[in-house]
């Protein structure tokens, strides 16, 4: 059982390192990237994948750039002067609120984009208590214009709730279940993103349900279309769950569930509120904090594929739910792929084009899989991740 695809005969180098620096040499270079509109943005270098972490300290922003992350978003009560003189020192760049500060620091490269109030498509609350309507998307676009008139050489983020992958989520209000809002809010950013928590979340309509992520990014690119930027936001810490936390097995599956799906960035949400607060709790979980390190490397070495503008095709695995993206720049070729369930499955892909015998190396698990008459075939274990450069 198999998933069809029509294409050519794909092959890759012999070395993986080699072959993705070559591959970004045949694909898309600094003038193709969508960063490269915004002279003062994210660096539009092929090599480089927006990897966040949400609202942390700048004291800490050494030490995040030692797990790998080249971004903060949003700043506590800031920008200040303070804030982003100690950014500029740790060499972290950041996307943050467009105040005065801000403004008079327009000329300050640590700064690489401006962002909206955190998910306005929630009901908002009240200065007498209780919560309203979200915000209308007719006011985010308007605030979106104007951001961009007082400086349009930086992208504006918009970061959406989880409403973007639940249609049923009541923190929308009276905006429930009224999906037909999203194509309208995303017109007031150049980045939009969203996040949503379900390996820690506690309705049953979300709780466990790890797939939930990657499909809120597919609808996410829907709504935006080809002009704007898709991002998402990854938990990587227990939140308001004193119960349960992420997993390294859960938070990597989220990820690549996103990647595989198109997402152009990735951003941790690594806050604690229960049992106590910690604004950095990823930093004080010595595990998931080695796993969200060596994912982030990862991500940094395929950043070249995953931002290469060659052909781009989604799969479905038979025998199995998992799914892969088929990518080849060039004459390289990759197939990243994810079980999107926590259950072990045996699944089969059938590539494009006849493929013939050849064979599969398993990246960073030192293994390799036949690929005979253009069918790879491989086991994944629950939330299992494997990523294959296909070899002739």
């Amino acid at each position: 059982m198999v998933a069809a695809l029509s294409g050519g005969i794909l092959a890759v180098l012999a070395a993986c390192a080699p072959a993705v620096m070559a591959a970004a040499g045949q694909g898309r270079s600094d003038g193709d990237s969508p960063y490269g509109r915004w002279r003062n943005g994210l660096s539009p270098d092929p090599a480089h994948f927006p990897i966040g972490v949400w609202l942390q300290n700048p004291a800490n922003a050494a030490r995040y750039r030692a797990a790998g992350i080249n971004l903060y978003v949003g700043l506590w009560k800031g920008p200040t002067e303070e804030q982003l003189q100690a950014l500029e020192r740790a060499g972290m760049r950041v996307i943050c609120d467009q105040n005065a500060v801000g403004l008079r620091n327009r000329d300050n490269r640590t700064i690489a984009g401006w962002m909206h109030g955190d998910e306005p498509d929630n009901a908002q609350p009240m200065p007498g208590g209780g919560y309203g309507p979200p915000i209308p998307p007719e006011r985010i676009i308007a605030d979106y214009q104007r951001i961009r008139t007082w400086d349009p050489t930086r992208p504006v983020l918009l970061n959406l709730g989880q409403g973007v992958a639940w249609d049923g989520w009541h923190g929308r209000g009276a905006r429930t279940n009224h999906p037909e809002d999203y194509p309208e809010y995303v017109k007031g950013g150049d980045i939009v993103s969203f996040d949503i928590y379900p390996a820690v979340h506690s309705h049953r309509d979300v709780r466990g349900r790890l797939w939930m992520v990657g499909e809120g990014v597919a609808r996410l690119r829907r709504w935006a279309g080809p002009g704007r930027i898709v991002w998402n936001v990854i938990e990587a810490a227990r939140i308001d769950n004193p119960d349960v936390e992420p997993t390294p097995e859960q938070v990597r599956a989220e990820v690549w569930m996103s990647l595989v799906r198109g997402s152009q960035g990735i951003v941790y949400f690594v806050h604690q509120f229960k049992p106590v607060f910690k604004e950095a709790a990823l930093l004080e979980n010595p595990r998931l904090l080695a796993a969200v390190t060596s994912l982030n490397a990862q991500i940094r070495r395929l950043a070249p594929v995953l931002n290469g503008s060659g052909d781009a095709r989604e799969m479905q695995a038979r025998g199995g739910a998992v799914r892969g993206l088929l990518k080849r720049i060039g004459s390289a070729a990759w197939l990243f792929a994810v079980n999107e369930r926590g259950a072990p499955a045996s699944v089969r892909f059938e590539l494009p084009g006849g493929t013939g015998a050849g064979e599969a190396e398993v990246l960073d698990e030192e293994r390799r899989v036949a690929v005979q008459g253009g069918v790879l075939e491989d086991s994944f274990g629950p939330w299992a991740v494997h990523l294959y450069r296909l070899v002739r």
